[in-house]
């Protein structure tokens, strides 16, 4: 897979469905696995699925919903939680076989107890890069901070969206249940 981050334009695959937005948000989230990664020094093919799950787990955010549906296999769950499980679904299609690969970019939006490192920097990502305009201070002191104590703003950040959840009625779905259990 080819993309570049930076001054260099994002090279999404082709059969991506994104508006300029989104490949905005991507770029931002990218951006923030490969500072982690070097300062983490994660090498090799963790390091390569950290960016891979990147680059693809909004591949399909902007696809319409019929598709969405076709490609998740998911009839009953709410539009905006089905690109994930759509994007890992396709690459399974195409012969990917990384499971934590699959795994990250299919529960980036809920969280999963199967995840390792590479789940959890995507799931991190998506919720500190700098795009998002809410708590920008704290988040970007989060952001900050992950390489210093990865598994610390891990718990944080699953701390804060659970508790938007909870504040907003958001329904709780099992996988982040289990997700949060592991890990406080």
């Amino acid at each position: 897979m080819t993309y570049h981050v930076g001054e260099s334009a994002l090279i999404l695959p082709d059969w991506a469905c994104v508006t300029q937005k989104r490949a905005g948000h991507i770029e931002r989230v990218v951006s923030l696995l490969v500072r982690w990664a070097d300062e983490l020094e994660v090498r090799g093919d963790e390091r390569q699925t950290w960016l891979d799950a990147g680059l693809l787990h909004d591949a399909l955010r902007d696809a319409p919903e019929s598709e969405l549906r076709r490609l998740s296999g998911d009839y009953a769950r709410e539009e905006e939680l089905l690109h994930g499980p759509a994007v890992a679904n396709l690459l399974a299609s195409q012969g990917n076989t990384n499971t934590s690969l699959l795994d990250a970019i299919r529960f980036h939006t809920v969280g999963s107890p199967r995840w390792d490192r590479a789940g959890r920097a995507l799931y991190m990502a998506d919720f500190l890069e700098a795009g998002r305009g809410f708590a920008k201070r704290d988040r970007a002191f989060l952001a900050h901070q992950v390489p210093h104590d990865f598994e610390g703003v891990f718990r944080q950040v699953l701390r804060a969206r659970l508790e938007h959840a909870l504040r907003e009625g958001f329904t709780l779905f099992p996988e982040t249940v289990g997700l949060w259990n592991e890990v406080r």
